[in-house]
């Protein structure tokens, strides 16, 4: 397998992605735009990524999404000022252009109890963590030893995963329990639908960006950030390498697709 890096064939996607007719570009936020941190509320985008997906937000026949697992409210904060961006949380669940999305009263009660129970497992693991979000439930393990981090893991799939109505979703050391059904590929899917792009390009580095690379086809391009299996036909480095690339991009569409402004 290749090592992550800047592929042969990076130069010429963005060639072929910066003249094509109507552009949807898709890019997760943590590991991709924001290198990876301990605390979930210390990420920061690298400086100039959401510059460069401003850049291309404002050319014309080019739509952007910043597409996370994060809540609306907490991708907002952390990701700051984005004109023309259209923000998207809890993978797919919540859209920053609405509409608004509100769980069932069966739903909301799932959702109670699968963070009680996921609080009583990483109850007295140092460094275990437990986010609530508005249609799921995140426990994080990166800042707990590996014994640990297996341990709540494996307590997890075991308990609360195994319930009724919950969909799982598995991140870098972080599992997610979820009542409302939504993935990065249903976002995807309802982006190309709004859009009706000649062509759709995804950067994400996690496992869950692989159900949005899934829905990426003919002319469309991913770019995974990072080491590990992939269906993306690209693979990059780092979220400054994320950062580079659109930035490429943002110039080379510029040419193919002038604003018309003095």
């Amino acid at each position: 397998m290749a090592q992550p890096g800047k592929s042969v064939g990076t130069a010429a996607a963005v060639e072929r992605l910066a003249s094509a007719g109507r552009l949807l570009i898709g890019c997760d936020f943590d590991g991709t735009l924001a290198p990876i941190v301990d605390r979930p509320q210390d990420a920061r985008p690298i400086s100039g990524g959401m510059e460069a997906l401003a850049a291309l937000a404002a050319l014309p026949e080019t739509e952007v999404a910043l597409i996370s697992g994060r809540s609306l409210h907490d991708l907002a904060v952390l990701a700051g000022p984005a004109p023309g961006i259209t923000l998207i949380g809890g993978h797919g669940w919540e859209w920053s252009d609405g509409p608004d999305t509100a769980l069932t009263e069966e739903q909301a009660h799932l959702l109670g109890q699968l963070v009680e129970r996921s609080e009583q497992i990483i109850r007295d693991v140092p460094g275990a963590l437990v986010e609530r979000k508005p249609g799921s439930v995140a426990v994080h393990v990166r800042r707990s030893s590996r014994d640990d981090a297996a341990r709540v893991l494996q307590q997890v799939a075991g308990g609360p995963a195994a319930e009724a109505g919950v969909s799982v979703i598995n991140g870098k050391e972080v599992v997610e329990l979820c009542v409302a059904d939504a993935t990065k590929g249903t976002a995807i899917r309802e982006l190309r639908r709004r859009v009706d792009p000649s062509a759709v390009t995804y950067f994400g580095d996690d496992t869950t960006d692989e159900d949005a690379f899934a829905e990426l086809a003919g002319t469309d391009t991913g770019f995974k950030v990072g080491e590990g299996p992939t269906r993306a036909a690209e693979r990059l480095a780092s979220p400054s390498d994320v950062r580079d690339v659109l930035a490429s991009l943002a110039t080379l569409r510029a040419q193919h697709h002038p604003s018309g402004h003095p």
